[in-house]
């Protein structure tokens, strides 16, 4: 049975940059009672407090924090690349693990989100773009969707399992 990695937050973890969570969504917590979840908040597993300030990335690209040639950044001015880093680190801990090839991660999440980001400037601008997990993910191979795509996510699974 394959296993899914998922962002804490979207199980109703209290794990977000401002100590709420989101969900409950019914086809994850099918997955949960299946015994499919990996459940992950890279950016607590990275040493971040709950609550923490928020944090982005000038424009928005987590391929470029991997990489060295952005930042993340509180709304604060606090650099906090290194945990961001560290906590990507550990989904690819978890992915090899468990021979994960599917995550769930919270969309516009500066570590999770897949399609966009927001721009670094914390004026609520959206950004073609992915976070640091997202984009440590889907170097490795992981199919990553949001919590938006969960239909999505739910056909590539079925693929998975040979359930087409």
């Amino acid at each position: 049975m394959e296993k899914i990695l998922v962002s804490r937050c979207l199980l109703g973890h209290r794990v977000r940059y401002d100590g709420g969570a989101h969900g409950p969504f019914d086809l994850l917590g099918a997955w949960q009672a299946e015994g499919r979840i990996v459940p992950l908040c890279p950016e607590v597993a990275g040493g971040l407090p709950t609550p923490r300030p928020p944090a982005e990335i000038p424009g928005g690209q987590g391929g470029a924090v991997l990489d060295g040639r952005l930042p993340v950044m509180t709304e604060t001015g606090e650099d906090v690349s290194a945990a961001f880093v560290a906590g990507a680190m550990v989904a690819l801990e978890l992915i090899a693990r468990h021979g994960i090839r599917v995550a769930v991660l919270k969309a516009r999440s500066p570590s999770c989100g897949n399609v966009e980001n927001y721009d670094g400037r914390f004026s609520g601008t959206r950004v073609a773009g992915e976070g640091v997990t997202a984009a440590a993910l889907k170097r490795a191979g992981v199919a990553v969707f949001n919590e938006t795509e969960l239909a999505e996510a739910q056909r590539f699974l079925a693929a998975l399992d040979g359930n087409p």
